[in-house]
């Protein structure tokens, strides 16, 4: 079978993709899958731009601006709290599911 032609990304786009919950899901599940928590918050912080930047995403979190940028930069160290507070913001949740790898 012949392989497509790949197509470069066009990264203007980005934040119009990531407005999306569902879009945004799949971005962020993806880069976590591989268990790199850096790549992870980079995402984050990509998705709460696209969704309005940080300042609308302290309001809906109750939490401090500046605290998310340290957060959810490559050397931040989130609670798990605030994780779970920046994903409800955005539309979306935590979920586990059995990895395929270890079946």
């Amino acid at each position: 079978m012949p392989r497509k032609a790949s197509v470069r990304f066009d990264f203007s786009t980005r934040d119009e993709l990531l407005k999306d919950p569902v879009n945004a899901a799949i971005y962020l599940e993806e880069c976590l899958v591989d268990g790199n928590m850096k790549l992870f918050q980079e995402a984050l912080k990509d998705v709460a731009k696209a969704q309005g930047g940080m300042t609308a995403l302290a309001n809906e979190t109750n939490l401090a601006r500046e605290a998310l940028y340290r957060s959810l930069s490559k050397n931040g160290k989130p609670q798990m709290e605030t994780i779970a507070k920046v994903l409800s913001a955005m539309g979306l949740r935590i979920s586990i599911v059995p990895d395929s790898a270890h079946a």
